[in-house]
């Protein structure tokens, strides 16, 4: 199992949202590419990198940071935010990026997707961002009728790195991940399933772990101090 430390980005600063709020902000650090350097010394060996403007937008805003950051890390990082074009997925990769992260589209345009995970092979994961079961889009600014559970079975036959499922109404809230939504999601489809949200004990790294989770992002709990991320890592392993 991968731990994945988040840099979200809005504003070239690292900050948190709470529940995807962007009115509920809070800024850890004014220089995101300290805090990659930072996480990859305690050990990541990934790295989660959201442009919370670029989602906001609809298109890539903050790729100068980013590229800053992959080249500070020297570890493999995976990006989403705003990710709805051609030209897009290549910008994104042009800057160094491992693996390019797309929601709002996938929904939109189930045939783009296709044609773009063929075309760059093990390097797209689909973003499958719910609230109470349903795919929010557009930055989760907006509600689809589409059960995540559905997105991600619809997807599964596509040469994708991996399907990363967030539960919005535990993102940010310390509250502990959704274990038994993010559990089915990984017995129903081959692809690796990533838990996103509410990640906040050593606990949920065990409790999702057994739930066959090939991997957790970890934020907020990392910047206030509540987890050390080496310790993560290391029970991650075993």
């Amino acid at each position: 199992m991968t731990i994945y430390p988040a840099i979200d980005i809005r504003g070239g600063q690292c900050v948190r949202l709470e529940q995807g709020d962007y009115a509920r902000e809070t800024i850890f650090d004014a220089d995101p590419v300290a805090v990659a350097r930072r996480w990859v010394a305690a050990g990541a060996q990934w790295l989660h990198l959201v442009d919370l403007d670029g989602a906001k937008a609809g298109r890539p805003v903050n790729h100068a940071v980013i590229a800053r950051i992959v080249q500070a890390a020297g570890v493999p990082c995976q990006v989403g935010g705003g990710i709805r074009t051609s030209a897009d997925v290549a910008s994104v990769l042009a800057c160094g990026v491992s693996r390019v992260i797309i929601g709002t589209k996938a929904v939109q345009d189930r045939a783009w997707l296709a044609a773009s995970a063929q075309q760059y092979p093990g390097q797209l994961a689909l973003g499958v961002d719910a609230r109470d079961g349903l795919v929010a889009v557009e930055g989760w600014l907006a509600n689809s009728d589409l059960r995540a559970l559905d997105l991600a079975k619809d997807c599964e036959p596509l040469p994708l790195a991996a399907i990363i499922y967030t539960d919005i109404a535990r993102d940010g809230m310390l509250a502990g991940p959704n274990v038994p939504a993010m559990a089915e999601m990984a017995r129903s489809v081959r692809t690796p399933v990533i838990a996103s949200g509410g990640v906040s004990t050593a606990a949920d790294i065990l409790q999702l772990a057994q739930a066959g989770l090939a991997g957790a992002i970890v934020g907020r709990a990392l910047y206030e101090g509540r987890v050390d991320l080496a310790e993560l890592i290391a029970l991650a392993r075993r």
